[in-house]
């Protein structure tokens, strides 16, 4: 299939002063998703990369809905939103910006997870146990979907539309009274080469606030909405044109680890950074041995779409709650660098 062109993206999409304020998540007649267990499905997904690594494994939502219990928020035993209702709003806002594409199952990983007991099981050993008597949650949640009706092609690597979220309760105070519960969505293109995420700064929203399933569902279309497909696309088109020699490369590694360490009044005068030291080291470690995205043989010099995604790529070593910070971060840092290359001054401390 060819790529779609931008016009036609674009001219789907409703633009925020053509916003339905009207539109509402009902969760008594909005179905949820139907879990379909076909042999195609079950196989895509196991020949998928993860979009995320670190301590996370896959679950379905057929797992989260009658497996799992739900938190409270212990002063007044208020539910939490739920994951699968997080899931279900952001899957029904997409439906509604996108209603003719086509909109792919979602794919679920989770951390931390949360075991508990039921009554009944309170004085038994743990040797005793039966599955039964068991309870969990996950304090972590990131799912994802794509929309591969929507997608570009950079250097030969396809870039399906993506969508997801994050749930992270260790970001709420579960042992006060209910108050506005945070999220983050975000809305941008995959690597279908790697996995990886591109994730531009209209495309996210680090700390959504909501009170209801019905904040979360508006708040997600109108982020959907603002989003500039076209504008987030060029941005990673023009990586293709830029190189970064060796020596710069060199240059950048040495800055990032010393950037942990500089003296705070320093640190403030420059970019913010949010790649750990084991992140670098593996940005060092793909500049040679990356199957897709490596020093090409015989060559000095990387170009800055290579960069881009040897960063992102080290990103999927982050935990579920600060991933998509530094998918967004690398965003930038890959723009500031490029910019730098080119005289610009904000990012140059990072290659000089």
């Amino acid at each position: 299939m060819e790529a779609v062109q931008l016009q036609p993206v674009r001219a789907n999409l409703i633009y925020p002063s053509k916003i339905n304020r009207s539109l509402r998540y009902d969760a008594e007649v909005i179905a949820p998703i139907e879990v379909i267990e076909t042999d195609v499905l079950q196989s895509r997904r196991v020949n998928k990369l993860p979009f995320i690594e670190a301590n996370t494994k896959e679950v379905t939502m057929e797992h989260l809905r009658n497996e799992c219990v739900v938190p409270v928020f212990s002063k007044d035993n208020e539910i939490t939103i739920s994951h699968p209702n997080f899931i279900e709003a952001i899957w029904e806002a997409a439906n509604k910006v996108f209603p003719h594409e086509t909109i792919e199952y979602p794919a679920i990983r989770v951390s931390h997870i949360i075991k508990g007991r039921i009554p009944e099981a309170i004085h038994k050993p743990v040797k005793d146990l039966l599955e039964s008597d068991k309870t969990i949650y996950y304090e972590r949640m990131m799912f994802c979907f794509e929309i591969p009706t929507i997608h570009e092609d950079i250097m030969g690597n396809r870039l399906n539309l993506t969508i997801g979220g994050v749930r992270a309760y260790n970001h709420e105070n579960l042992y006060s009274r209910k108050g506005a519960e945070k999220f983050k969505v975000f809305i941008g293109f995959k690597n279908l080469v790697c996995c990886n995420m591109c994730v531009s700064t209209d495309g996210y929203k680090s700390e959504l606030k909501v009170m209801s399933i019905n904040d979360l569902f508006t708040s997600a279309i109108q982020l959907f909405q603002e989003y500039n497909i076209a504008k987030h696309i060029y941005y990673m088109g023009a990586f293709n044109d830029s190189y970064m020699t060796e020596q710069q490369f060199a240059q950048f590694l040495g800055k990032s680890r010393l950037y942990q360490y500089l003296p705070t009044e320093q640190k403030k005068k420059l970019p913010l950074m949010l790649m750990t030291d084991t992140q670098v080291n593996l940005v060092a470690k793909a500049y040679y041995n990356d199957e897709n995205f490596s020093l090409p043989d015989n060559s000095r010099e990387i170009s800055m779409w290579n960069v881009y995604n040897l960063l992102t790529g080290a990103n999927k070593s982050s935990y579920i709650d600060n991933f998509l910070d530094r998918s967004l971060n690398a965003t930038l840092l890959a723009e500031g660098l490029n910019k730098a290359l080119y005289g610009e001054n904000e990012y140059s401390w990072f290659i000089q």
